[in-house]
Order: C-alpha cells, then structure tokens, then sequence
C-alpha cells in the first residue's frame, strides 16, 4: 500500500470518527452526563481524539512528499 493511499484512508478514519464522536455529544444521554459532570464520556472522548488525531496524520502525510 503506498503512502498516498494509507493517508486517504487515515484521512477518511479519522473524519468519519469525527462525526460518530459528534453525533454522540449531541445526545440525550451524553448532553445531561455532561451537564451534570462537566465532561464527555471515555467513550464519546475516544471517537474525537481518534479522529482528530487520524484525520491530522492523514492531512501531515498528504502534504507531504
């Protein structure tokens, strides 16, 4: 697999669990969980760093050569 391909893909990962992440902050459950503790659940967490991190390597290698 060449480089180009492995960042399309991390890039698509990541913006995907991206969105996962979002649409569960937006949820019933997880807006009263944060209301009441200040904080999103481990899970919802996960789904955003992942995603954040995934989706940046996938730009980095992108760019570049």
């Amino acid at each position: 697999m060449n480089k180009k391909m492995l960042a399309m893909v991390l890039l698509a990962v990541g913006v995907v669990l991206l969105l996962v992440g979002f649409n569960a902050s937006n949820a019933p459950v997880e807006e009263v969980s944060e209301a009441l503790t200040g904080r999103f659940s481990d899970e919802t967490m996960l789904y955003l760093v992942g995603g954040g991190i995934s989706a940046l390597l996938g730009v980095i290698m992108l760019v570049r050569k």
